[in-house]
């Protein structure tokens, strides 16, 4: 699409261009991107961020009949930038303010509109300015934390995290050179094993992108720094898959964090989050009581929900789910999902929610080898949800094989590397039912 748009200007220069806003986690490249096109036009790079800008004066300038006035950050940048048609990036769209001084998001649509930016006028200079002949791209971690009328001025590309093999490509051709560079070592003084990295990556970073990623590639290079100012130069640091745990430590994540056996009333679920997929591992518990229900975990509302919409499921159809006929008398529900301080919303584990409370109450195993996503209703369907690139990717870093999903998000999956795909067994649901088969061991009853 960035291809299209450069090809657009080339032929129309003077033509109204889309803005482009790419949305995804962090360290997957969205200003890079940015810089990148600039090289590409022979332009200068212009770029302002505009995380914590809560002043519209920020953005428009201030009248000059005020004390301290000065020019908006937009025509501020462009005069850094030496010329009035820059590669201009809009950093972090979605970490706007709004104060008391105004909504800085109403002051960029006219910035952003390429049917009005022709004849911006900043407060300060008071005469209109052309931006037409800018070419903006916007960046943003999340997409609805975006205010609508600003999203609709822009067309929105997703860039989701990368897969291992990706990674492993990244830190070979970029990140090492660069880290080695910057720490003033040559190739010969540091030899990274292939064997090194890859556990590099999978012990030690858990990332949609790749910041993480090139600060634990730095300090191994700071430790060889270290090594030859102490006089320890005869011979080149070998950095393999042993040599990690004397460099960095123990490694901080396990290569399978799935359970290791199936259980009753655990299922794995999928989520998306800002930096990536996860997987959430949802547990339920009975005890003698009322029939409360009692949710742990630091869940959003619409989670909740879904915790409600089993519950309702498990008792209006016991008998079909292998249930007595009513399950929750004299008994309180607890569900609960592990790592209790981090929040967690969306409609995603509905089927996960479902799968663990039936498995409780029927006293059936979950599979530990199957992860599950899907929104569910009350008539029992699963819904499609989004995400699928990222929790499937999540899935596969975590040892799971095999993912379950709403039917209708099998189409999604051309957005996973063929790689990934051809390692992994894709099943799609359109009942609750379905998953309870699939996903259940034993006899119901």
């Amino acid at each position: 699409r960035i291809l299209e748009a450069l090809a657009v200007r080339k032929r129309a220069p003077a033509g109204q261009g889309t803005i482009l806003c790419l949305v995804g986690p962090p360290g997957v490249g969205k200003t890079s991107l940015g810089r990148s096109v600039a090289r590409a036009l022979g332009r200068p790079f212009a770029r302002v961020a505009l995380g914590g800008v809560h002043d519209e004066a920020e953005v428009r300038g201030h009248r000059r009949t005020y004390v301290g006035a000065m020019p908006g950050r937009i025509l501020k940048a462009l005069q850094e930038a030496g010329a009035p048609d820059p590669v201009f990036v809009l950093d972090e769209v979605d970490k706007l303010g709004r104060g008391i001084q105004g909504d800085p998001s109403a002051a960029l649509l006219e910035v952003l509109d390429p049917a009005q930016n022709g004849t911006f006028t900043d407060a300060y200079l008071g005469v209109p300015f052309d931006l037409s002949r800018v070419f903006f791209l916007a960046t943003a971690n999340v997409l609805h934390e975006i205010p609508g009328p600003l999203r609709d001025r822009m067309e929105v590309l997703e860039l989701p995290g990368y897969t291992e093999e990706e990674k492993l490509q990244i830190a070979k051709q970029h990140l090492w050179p660069e880290q080695l560079e910057a720490a003033g070592l040559g190739r010969s003084e540091v030899r990274l094993r292939a064997s090194g990295l890859k556990a590099l990556l999978r012990g030690y970073t858990r990332e949609a992108g790749v910041r993480e990623l090139a600060r634990r590639l730095g300090a191994l290079c700071r430790h060889a720094a270290l090594r030859s100012a102490r006089g320890r130069k005869r011979r080149p640091l070998i950095v393999d898959a042993e040599a990690l745990t004397d460099i960095l430590g123990p490694a901080i994540y396990e290569r399978e964090a799935r359970p290791r056996r199936a259980a009753v009333g655990v299922a794995t679920g999928l989520a998306w989050t800002p930096v990536g997929g996860e997987l959430l591992f949802i547990e339920a518990a009975a005890m003698p009581g009322k029939g409360e229900l009692v949710l742990t975990g630091h869940l959003g509302e619409v989670m909740q929900e879904s915790a409600r919409i089993a519950v309702t499921l498990a008792r209006a159809n016991s008998v079909a789910y292998g249930l007595s006929e009513r399950p929750l008398e004299g008994l309180d529900l607890h569900l609960h999902v592990p790592q209790g301080a981090v929040p967690k919303d969306g409609p995603s584990a509905g089927v996960a929610l479902t799968c663990a409370l039936v498995s409780l109450l029927s006293g059936r195993k979950l599979r530990a080898d199957l992860a599950m996503t899907g929104e569910v209703s009350l008539r029992g369907a699963v819904l499609p949800v989004g995400g699928i690139k990222e929790k499937v990717l999540a899935a596969l870093a975590s040892g799971i094989r095999t993912v379950a999903l709403p039917r209708r998000n099998l189409v999604d999956l051309e957005e996973v590397p063929a790689e990934a795909r051809e390692r992994m067994e894709f099943i799609g649901l359109d009942s609750i039912e379905q998953a309870l088969e699939l996903a259940l061991q034993g006899r119901a009853g």
